[in-house]
């Protein structure tokens, strides 16, 4: 019996829960269905209750400064491997300090090589300064010789003596620079010279190789001492190239002059410069020698004449200024209403080719000669060319006649 009261009991309360479970879900039903499908009787909507929750700042929008997210890596790029510098030479009291012979050859070598580095360096200084000093000479000779062409081409009085004042100054700012291609001359002869030694080193150096009783370190300070070597060997050619250069141009530009100079004397003594322009005069000329009124070709035209210059043009640049203007200035101080022909003859020997290129080369060389003779002051109306071949002569020549 108590078994089943007891049963009975739990049954009572579990069908009492159900029961309220259920009326909960119906009601709980009801009201979803009175909120959605039946309209609300009050004027306003009923409105949720809120519950308002506060959310404190976090430690890191507390800091005074803003934390900032640490950038992205960069992404490694490929660097390319640099080259190793050369091993520098150590002090010259270190050198050759290791106790062998080699080092104390080392030691020698080491020393010679800085003397010859050093008188590189004056001989340096010294072309600097001297072409410094002819560009100084040259722009007062400049200056010098457009005065005087100036005052000339407005015209002046034969003979004026400012104008041969200044022409003596210019000759002499020209001899300057003669002076200073002297200079030069001794310069490069003395660059010579250190390179002569710099042989010298390398030849003693690389004796110094197979040497023996030497160690490590003596053949690397070698090395080092015969790379310091070649790089002023390099230098010295450098340097010796240019002063070459140099002579070479300055001596073309103080012969130029010297002809220009030349001229301008006889335009000072004139008192104005010479008119028409170097080539219309040649043109003329050529034309004038050329006409068939005057045919000078062949030798009938200098048989039985004694020439006043013999130009024998055997090898290049035949110097024959000086000789021609002695000679043309003795004809003029005797004869002043003198002119001249300029014959130019070529060699009658070989193939008939042989013979054209031959001619084509002396008329080249007779126009050189009518243009120097232009260029000392005489009028190109009082000049004329011609050309001819002969067997007798063995080069080409230029011969000049006085009419």
């Amino acid at each position: 019996m108590a078994r089943t009261k007891s049963r009975g009991t739990i049954l009572g309360i579990t069908g009492r829960r159900s029961a309220v479970i259920g009326a909960a879900l119906l009601l709980g039903g009801c009201s979803y269905v009175a909120d959605d499908l039946w309209p609300t009787l009050a004027g306003d909507e009923p409105q949720p209750a809120t519950t308002r929750i506060v959310v404190g700042p976090s430690p890191t929008e507390q800091q005074a400064q803003p934390t900032l997210s640490p950038p992205p890596e960069p992404t490694p790029q490929y660097v390319a491997p640099q080259a190793q510098p050369a091993p520098a030479m150590q002090p010259a009291q270190m050198i050759g300090a290791t106790g062998t012979f080699v080092g104390a050859k080392v030691g020698q070598h080491a020393s010679e090589l800085e003397a010859l580095k050093s008188s590189i360096g004056n001989g340096n200084a010294r072309f600097q300064q001297l072409r410094l000093v002819t560009e100084q000479n040259a722009q007062r000779y400049y200056a010098i010789v457009a005065a005087i062409s100036a005052r000339l081409q407005i015209g002046t009085t034969p003979g004026n003596p400012v104008l041969v004042s200044q022409w003596n100054t210019a000759q002499s700012e020209l001899d300057r620079i003669l002076t200073d291609i002297a200079a030069l001359n001794t310069l490069a002869n003395d660059i010579a010279g250190q390179s002569a030694m710099s042989a010298y080193l390398i030849e003693s150096i690389t004796a110094a190789y197979g040497l023996s009783g030497a160690v490590e370190e003596d053949h690397r300070q070698l090395a080092l001492i015969e790379d310091e070597v070649n790089r002023t060997v390099v230098l010295i050619d450098r340097m010796l190239s240019e002063i070459h250069e140099t002579i070479a141009r300055q001596t073309a530009y103080v012969s130029n002059e010297r002809r220009n100079l030349t001229s301008l004397s006889l335009s000072v003594k004139n008192g104005e410069l010479f008119g028409p322009p170097l080539a219309a005069r040649a043109y003329t000329a050529a034309v004038v020698a050329n006409a068939p009124t005057r045919a000078t070709a062949g030798l009938g035209f200098t048989q039985g004449r004694q020439p006043l210059v013999v130009i024998r043009f055997d090898r290049p640049d035949v110097p024959y200024q000086q000789a021609l203007y002695s000679a043309l200035s003795e004809t003029l101080d005797r004869m002043p209403t003198a002119s001249f022909d300029v014959v130019a003859i070529a060699p009658n020997q070989g193939t008939p080719a042989q013979v054209a290129l031959k001619t084509n080369e002396s008329k080249r060389n007779a126009e050189q000669v009518f243009r120097s003779l232009t260029d000392m002051g005489l009028p190109g109306d009082r000049v004329s060319i011609s050309t001819t071949t002969s067997a007798s002569v063995q080069a080409n020549e230029v011969h000049i006649y006085v009419r």
